[in-house]
């Protein structure tokens, strides 16, 4: 029997945590033979050189330099063009039958371009999502379009989706994938946190976790200091901040992370990819997450604890009673605070659920039953399914 070749491409520290499961459920599968790309951010210095986490894991089969040299909108065109005409050539070489990409960055945009153009079905994760602030927004509904295979993290994403005009047998509602990661890493212990990021915590802790609004001109760093001179006058607590991606305007944020954490050493710390396994282990340490990532929605509400969601980033989301939105002015931010230290939203974050499922039944076992079972020699002609109004 020939086994269907699934190749998975990555290119990101966040969105790869997401993938990991699939990832090893495809190779472990005698019926799939795994192909990895790895991209993006992966392959550079500034952000770690994340693709050697992944090498003690996994093979990978082809490494795809995009050189992300700059932060500018003509930087990430050059990185997306780039992208786009390397990944073509790896798949000329390693000819998937089909190809899974998550999410909505610039570096899966372009690989689904590729598999678009060299006729390679496209099995797409977390599409139907609305987030209003970014570009993000944009580019996923695009690789939803591109898309033959959907996968989605909620009721109403699987809705959205059909309502793109997506055939309804080829769409998924398979929950989040985070929430697969909180229910079978062995998270950290306190004191094992502590070791592994070389930062001790308080008898406070927040963790920041802040990106650029990507459709907003010149904000982040006006926004990123309300944020800080926000969280800086809090009392006894130590702050954990995870560095930005690769986007527009992401070294501005990053620059205002060296400089804080070098002046307050004694009660702060920036980490440029804390990983899957530190950063949900994070969550069960902190009093809140604060900032504007996907993070505070999809997995934080699992641990019980509120989200400070600033701006208009992920304007759009589902979320859960535990997530707090305010502007990003220093007088909301704070107010935000207050209200998520108060006895009345402390008491209500124990009865939280979260929209994005509970984690029971694994998202990467039922996206593979899929990926095994769903015949795709006819599976590039898509037709328009409309709604009946």
């Amino acid at each position: 029997m020939i086994k269907r070749k699934i190749c998975i491409i990555t290119g990101s520290r966040a969105e790869y945590g997401l993938l990991y499961w699939l990832i090893k459920e495809i190779e472990a599968d005698k019926d799939l033979e795994l192909q990895l790309i790895v991209t993006g951010m992966h392959l550079s210095s500034e952000f770690d050189f994340t693709y050697k986490e992944i090498e003690k894991e996994f093979k990978i089969d082809k490494k795809i330099d995009m050189e992300l040299c700059l932060d500018t909108s003509e930087g990430i065109s050059k990185s997306m063009g780039i992208g786009q005409t390397s990944i073509s050539q790896a798949y000329n070489v390693l000819k998937p039958d089909i190809i899974v990409v998550l999410g909505d960055r610039y570096e899966i945009l372009s690989a689904a371009t590729a598999a678009m153009i060299a006729k390679i079905p496209i099995a797409h994760i977390h599409g139907g999502e609305i987030t209003e602030g970014s570009w993000d927004n944009t580019i996923r509904h695009c690789i939803t379009k591109m898309s033959h295979l959907h996968f989605t993290a909620a009721e109403e994403y699987y809705k959205r989706v059909i309502q793109l005009g997506e055939e309804p047998s080829r769409v998924f509602n398979v929950g989040g994938s985070g929430i697969e990661n909180i229910k079978r890493l062995n998270l950290l212990s306190r004191e094992e946190l502590e070791k592994s990021i070389n930062f001790k915590l308080n008898t406070k802790n927040v963790l920041v976790a802040f990106h650029p609004s990507t459709l907003e001109n010149n904000t982040s760093k006006k926004h990123f200091l309300e944020l800080l001179n926000s969280i800086d006058e809090l009392e006894n607590t130590n702050i954990i901040l995870t560095k930005s991606n690769s986007d527009t305007d992401g070294r501005i944020i990053n620059q205002l992370i060296d400089e804080y954490t070098s002046k307050n050493s004694n009660k702060s710390i920036g980490i440029t990819s804390l990983g899957q396994l530190n950063y949900l282990s994070c969550l069960q340490y902190i009093d809140f997450i604060i900032g504007n990532s996907s993070s505070g929605l999809l997995e934080a509400p699992s641990f019980k604890i509120g989200t400070i969601n600033i701006g208009n980033r992920q304007k759009g989301r589902i979320k859960a009673e535990s997530v707090i939105d305010c502007l990003p002015i220093k007088k909301d931010i704070k107010e935000a605070i207050k209200k998520i230290y108060s006895n009345e939203f402390q008491k209500k974050l124990k009865n939280v659920n979260n929209p994005y499922g509970d984690g029971e039944d694994y998202a990467s076992q039922k996206i593979i039953k899929v990926l095994k079972t769903v015949p795709i020699d006819n599976i590039l002609k898509k037709v328009f399914f409309n709604l009946k109004f």
